[in-house]
């Protein structure tokens, strides 16, 4: 694990809460100490890393009883009466040095709007690649390719965007288009467009996802941090 400048990458601490208090303040919902995004376009809460008296009621109360809690990767734990839902262990990759491979002979890559949704959710749901909803295009540009009769065969979009980052996400391939490297095209054209404006690209891939974990490497990126994605359920 290469190192990092801790102060120059605080904001991937927490990026939930980071990028709901800057870019994404817009999709947020509030209740007290506790916020999330829309439901409809992201899954994910968060409360602060030192959680004060009552926030986690404030996060209950925000999600409904018995509600799915996505913390993501939110430093802070909630109390014991929250039934775990799940536990991945991860990485946070951070881009040092940008690669942009070539694209494949005749690739056309297209930025995906809403007209694209239906076709990106079907992608979604054959290839699992994490969380996506109707709406989880907003939080930021999805580009694609298509085959020829016009099914999406790959994508990768942006998601969370803390002050100074913007991460890579939704990356998947249909499986008859794997080994074309589609999708190592699309996350490096989408970083070469975060870094154009002056961010830092970065991303999250499973640990057991030792695939991704290597492709994201030769395209530059080096792990920052070891993360724990966790989800509960409100009592």
């Amino acid at each position: 694990m290469r190192d990092l400048d801790a102060a120059a990458t605080a904001a991937l601490d927490d990026p939930v809460a980071a990028s709901l208090d800057g870019a994404h303040a817009h999709l947020a919902r509030r209740h007290g100490q506790a916020v999330r995004y829309d439901p409809e376009v992201a899954s994910f809460s968060s409360v602060t890393a030192r959680p004060g008296p009552g926030a986690w009621t404030d996060l209950a109360e925000l999600l409904g009883a018995g509600e799915f809690a996505d913390l993501f990767n939110c430093p802070a734990l909630p109390p014991a009466r929250w039934e775990p839902e799940f536990t991945l262990a991860g990485h946070q990759l951070v881009q040092a040095q940008p690669v942009r491979p070539a694209a494949p002979a005749g690739l056309r890559v297209v930025e995906l709007g809403a007209a694209d949704v239906p076709a990106m959710l079907e992608l979604v749901e054959r290839t699992r690649p994490g969380p996506f909803r109707p709406r989880t295009r907003e939080l930021g540009t999805y580009l694609g390719v298509r085959g020829p009769d016009g099914t999406l065969l790959a994508m990768a979009g942006e998601r969370l965007h803390p002050p100074g980052f913007t991460e890579v996400s939704a990356v998947c391939t249909a499986p008859e288009a794997r080994g074309r490297g589609l999708a190592a095209h699309l996350v490096g054209e989408l970083a070469a467009r975060i870094t154009a404006r002056g961010e830092r690209p970065f991303l999250h891939v499973a640990a057991a996802n030792t695939g991704a974990l290597a492709l994201y490497e030769r395209l530059g990126f080096v792990r920052r941090a070891e993360v724990v994605f966790r989800g509960f359920r409100t009592p």
